[in-house]
């Protein structure tokens, strides 16, 4: 059995005295593994971080079998988002939230064409991206099947006004339909409707709770109630006002 294409890295680890085991997202076969020759040496460290995308090509005995990966670098964009703590931890969590929640082999089209266009923005450090990402764990909900329908309000039907979510459909809700229920509501922040609007630290705050909320209290418990990776929270944490 064999494959070849692009992937983007999402995971790297040690396997053996010098080989690496990597994750990678594909369009065409969505999350897949691979062994890596030498993947921990010298020469191809640089190349398997999280975040670079790279040509692949896999071959195992058999279409189950964890196989071998060879790759070279497409694009590097890991040393670009590394000097930026928010970017980073940005990278940080979309790979590991990618790694814990697509299943293996399904194809992901959408998903990876999203991810390799958040990946560009993060590793161009004068573009604006909070709203990207956003739109990006939104896309991650939808293709996992526990998208948010924020296109109108739940109540009324209203398209304007709209202010807040509800933790119970995903759906949205105007500040005038939500009256004395507000505070049982999240937020629903600019960001979070228009990737497009400028960077603010608190809307990314609330779009990140609440997109967090349905990734903790949705998709977490429908994979076997594992909590969210690490890095998802200190991305959060990032942006919570102390």
């Amino acid at each position: 059995m064999d494959w070849a294409g692009d992937g983007i890295v999402l995971t790297t680890r040690p396997h053996g005295e010098s080989a690496a085991i990597i994750e990678v997202l594909t369009a065409d076969l969505g999350l897949h593994r691979g062994v890596v020759r030498g993947g921990s040496g010298r020469r191809l460290t640089p190349v398997l971080q999280p975040g670079n995308t790279l040509a692949l090509t896999w071959r195992a005995r058999l279409d189950d079998h964890l196989g071998h990966f060879t790759a070279e670098m497409l694009r590097s964009r890991a040393g670009a988002i590394l000097p930026h703590a928010d970017r980073l931890a940005a990278l940080n969590a979309l790979t590991a939230l990618a790694a814990f929640a697509l299943p293996d082999r399904d194809p992901q089209p959408r998903l990876h064409a999203l991810t390799e266009a958040l990946l560009d923005l993060l590793a161009d450090g004068a573009a604006p991206w909070f709203g990207a990402y956003l739109a990006w764990e939104r896309a991650l909900l939808e293709e996992t099947g526990y998208g948010l329908d924020l296109s109108d309000c739940a109540v009324t039907g209203a398209t304007r006004g709209l202010a807040y979510v509800s933790p119970r459909t995903g759906r949205a809700v105007t500040a005038q339909a939500a009256g004395h229920w507000a505070d049982r509501l999240l937020p629903l922040p600019p960001l979070l409707l228009d990737p497009r609007t400028a960077d603010d630290r608190a809307q990314m705050a609330q779009g990140l709770a609440t997109t967090g909320h349905f990734l903790r209290h949705t998709l977490a418990p429908a994979l076997g109630h594992r909590p969210l990776p690490e890095a998802r929270s200190r991305l959060e944490a990032r942006f919570t006002p102390r």
